[in-house]
């Protein structure tokens, strides 16, 4: 068997795995619909506004509600000492100048 062959196949292969991982995850949100019409009651019941990605510091709550210089508040210069801040970059249209 070729090498273009093979390649072909192991293609098809994962096209197949990608069809079943949709189709999978298809199957679980039909059967969960009533968790998910729940969680949407208690969203609006609640008034819920954003997504909290992290609870450790403002900045990193949610990353669109962040002030630029807040992770240097105590010092321009200071080392980060949240680790949700390591994890949680800058936004891509904030990064400088």
């Amino acid at each position: 068997m070729r090498r273009s062959s093979l390649f072909f196949l192991f293609l098809g292969i994962q096209a197949v795995l990608l069809a079943a991982a949709f189709a999978h995850a298809a199957y679980l949100r039909a059967g969960r619909a009533s968790d998910i019409a729940g969680t949407a009651a208690m969203v609006q019941r609640l008034e819920l506004t954003d997504l909290c990605l992290f609870t450790e510091a403002r900045y990193t709550r949610h990353p669109t509600q962040a002030d630029m210089h807040a992770p240097f508040q105590d010092h321009p210069l200071s080392l980060e000492h949240f680790p949700s801040g390591s994890i949680l970059g800058p936004q891509q249209g904030r990064q400088g100048p």
